[in-house]
């Protein structure tokens, strides 16, 4: 499911590049969360098209250029195979959109009224960023650091690489609320989409726990993979 995600992902941002500058600048209003939209759906359910709610999905799935989509791709593809280990494919798949949706409200209902689409996968990602931190919070990730002209990579445990970026999208998000320009970067859909996230997966923590102890029983000393994640 993880590699199907990161699959549509980069069919639509395909379909996007086929587009005109107008018709995909109307392709992001019409399927992006404009914020008024959103505001309007919750005064007036019944009057409110199916589209207008369906944007909280469709809003995930669609990237404003390559830099956005290749760096959320790499995040998806880094740390949701573990997730969807845990949880399976179908429960995974219903976890990361609900993320993603949490994502999108927060951002909405944080900053306020607005005409600008909100679109992009990371808050569905940051949702499984709060999981995979509870999951495999000891797991090593290799940051790459460039350093002159040559690039270095240091191990890290997982609790430090993601307590971090979290730290950070608080401390721009908490900018973001006096800001007097749009910074393009939806901090309070990460934060929002990153403590879904994390609640989501707690009934599933016991799992993790069983699911190592399983692979321990059956440890083969000739390989250097143990458990998912680490």
């Amino acid at each position: 499911m993880n590699l199907t995600l990161i699959a549509i992902n980069v069919i639509v941002f395909l379909f996007e590049l086929s587009m005109s500058p107008r018709q995909l600048d109307r392709f992001f209003t019409i399927w992006g969360v404009v914020p008024n939209n959103i505001f309007f759906a919750f005064a007036h359910p019944l009057q409110t098209p199916w589209t207008i709610w369906a944007t909280l999905i469709t809003s995930q799935f669609i990237h404003a250029g390559w830099a956005h989509i290749i760096g959320n791709m790499l995040f998806l593809w880094v740390f949701g195979d573990n997730v969807e280990d845990v949880l399976g494919s179908f429960v995974y798949l219903v976890f990361y959109l609900a993320s993603g949706v949490a994502a999108g409200l927060a951002e909405v209902f944080v900053l306020g009224p607005g005409n600008i689409p909100s679109i992009g996968a990371s808050g569905a990602i940051a949702g499984v960023l709060g999981a995979y931190f509870l999951l495999y919070p000891f797991a090593r990730v290799s940051i790459l650091f460039p350093i002159i002209l040559f690039f270095w990579t240091i191990d890290l445990p997982a609790v430090l690489v993601i307590g971090w970026w979290f730290v950070q999208q608080l401390f721009y998000g908490i900018g973001a609320l006096s800001a007097t320009a749009a910074s393009g970067i939806a901090f309070w859909a990460h934060i929002g989409g990153f403590i879904s996230g994390a609640v989501m997966i707690l009934p599933f923590l016991g799992r993790r726990r069983r699911r190592v102890t399983f692979n321990y029983d059956r440890y083969d000393p000739s390989n250097d993979y143990i458990f998912p994640g680490n």
